[in-house]
């Protein structure tokens, strides 16, 4: 006759261990998706949109830069800052004023609202972020709006 043998199985408390972190696992999932679904449905979503962005030549050997921005999100919001080449405007050597000027007052946009008009101008040889304004040279504008996102759109110089 053969001697029975013993069979182990996992311990209890390895067994709850193992249940707990797979239960955890699964609610931090859940909790992500959730999360993304409650975004759709409520349907809260800041979204600036440069429409265009494009720079002419001036009298004085310049650039008079235009971007036009719209709001294609669901909520208001506004644009506190321009950068140029990573460096705020008021940074700029010298400094760039727009207009208007969202700087000092940022630009209130409501969704599906008109379109908001900025301009400001870029002299020849100055330079922001490293870069010397100068013709062919490409330079990327980015709008930073109070919801903390930024929209950068890139633009060669005519």
């Amino acid at each position: 006759m053969m001697a029975a043998q013993k069979r182990r199985g996992i311990s209890p408390v390895i067994a709850t261990v193992i249940i707990v972190a797979v239960t955890i696992a699964i609610a931090i999932a859940v909790a992500f998706w959730m999360t993304g679904i409650v975004g759709i449905f409520t349907g809260t979503v800041e979204k600036l949109e440069i429409v265009s962005l494009y720079a002419v030549p001036n009298a004085q050997g310049g650039w008079d830069v235009t971007v036009i921005v719209k709001n294609t999100g669901t909520i208001s919001t506004s644009i506190d800052n321009i950068f140029i080449n990573g460096v705020p405007v008021k940074n700029c050597n010298p400094a760039i004023t727009p207009n208007p000027d969202v700087t000092a007052t940022p630009q209130p946009l409501k969704p599906g609202g008109d379109p908001l008009t900025i301009t400001f101008t870029l002299g020849n040889g100055n330079e922001c972020g490293g870069t010397k304004f100068t013709s062919g040279v490409s330079i990327e504008v980015k709008l930073h709006s109070t919801g903390g996102k930024e929209y950068p759109k890139l633009i060669t110089l005519p």
